[in-house]
């Protein structure tokens, strides 16, 4: 029987214990097989993790847990999680074969005084929800096995001045072949792609009605994720992809072409276009008016007249 609430796990060296594993050879990074981990009985389904997890897993006959929603998966598939988000798995007792692949674990300290300790917030993947895996080919999992096992090559030597550079090198190598491979996967599923950027047409309209922009003004990213059901990094990465606008612009769009329709079909003040388009103060909505179009809302109506 689980207990309530995620176990919280503040370092690597923890996890192990956690999982009944030997100690870490490195107390700030590690590579563990699944199949060498172990369900414990009575323990959390859930965690909350102070550090970076990659996993990539093959043979996942198991529903996986992000926040209150959970998602089959039967491929290899590929997430990341970043210090923070809950992570959890509800496993199939019934099914005899156990999942396999490899999780890289990599806490913050271990990005310290080096480009990756920034730079590792420009790859957004790390912020997309669980049933936005990655999904990958043969090919693209050999070349990811390949990096893993030079990782865990390189910690299990004797750790020296060289230590940290070359796996953070390896590392930053690994995150920019999962982003390559994440714009294949936006290109490639072109069947949910389209039915997303549909979605997205019908939820725009809905959020730019009258009485949506009279009740809840002019709509966020993560609202118009929400109302997807996806994360906001991984709808502004995926339209990025395939409209090359992201989300924000797509908003920005719908927002000046309503605008530039009052403007051009009615007698309202350029201050009551701004309220009624959910605005709190005129002066903001002018100068994005502006900003878009390059005239003034008052010089956009003259000039139409």
């Amino acid at each position: 029987m689980t207990t309530e609430g995620p176990e919280h796990i503040k370092s690597i060296s923890e996890f192990h214990r956690f999982r009944q594993l030997p100690g870490p050879v490195h107390p700030l990074v590690s590579v563990v097989r699944f199949e060498d981990m172990r369900n414990i009985a009575g323990h959390p389904s859930s965690w909350v993790l102070d550090f970076y997890a990659i996993a990539l897993k093959r043979n996942f006959h198991a529903k996986l847990k992000y926040g209150q929603q959970s998602y089959d998966f039967d491929e290899g598939i590929m997430t990341f999680m970043a210090p923070g988000q809950k992570i959890g798995i509800e496993a199939e007792a019934a099914d005899p074969v156990e999942h396999s692949g490899w999780l890289l674990l990599f806490h913050p300290d271990f990005l310290w005084n080096t480009p990756l300790a920034k730079g590792i917030r420009q790859y957004e993947y790390f912020d997309y929800s669980v049933n936005e895996a990655l999904f990958l080919s043969e090919q693209e999992e050999a070349t990811l096995n390949g990096m893993m096992q030079h990782i865990a090559t390189e910690y299990q030597l004797v750790i020296d001045d060289f230590t940290q550079n070359i796996i953070i090198g390896q590392l930053e190598v690994l995150l920019a072949y999962a982003q390559r491979f994440y714009h294949r996967q936006f290109l490639t599923r072109k069947l949910s792609s389209h039915d997303l950027l549909s979605r997205l047409e019908v939820v725009l309209g809905e959020c730019f009605s009258p009485e949506s922009l009279s009740k809840t003004g002019v709509p966020t990213v993560v609202a118009v994720a929400d109302a997807l059901h996806v994360s906001a990094n991984y709808l502004s990465g995926l339209l990025k992809t395939l409209t090359g606008k992201s989300t924000q612009q797509h908003i920005h769009d719908k927002l000046i072409a309503l605008a530039k329709e009052m403007l051009s079909a009615n007698d309202l003040s350029v201050a009551e276009i701004a309220y009624a388009l959910g605005f709190d103060y005129p002066q903001t909505f002018s100068k994005l008016f502006k900003n878009k179009t390059s005239v003034s809302p008052v010089g956009f109506r003259q000039n139409f007249n």
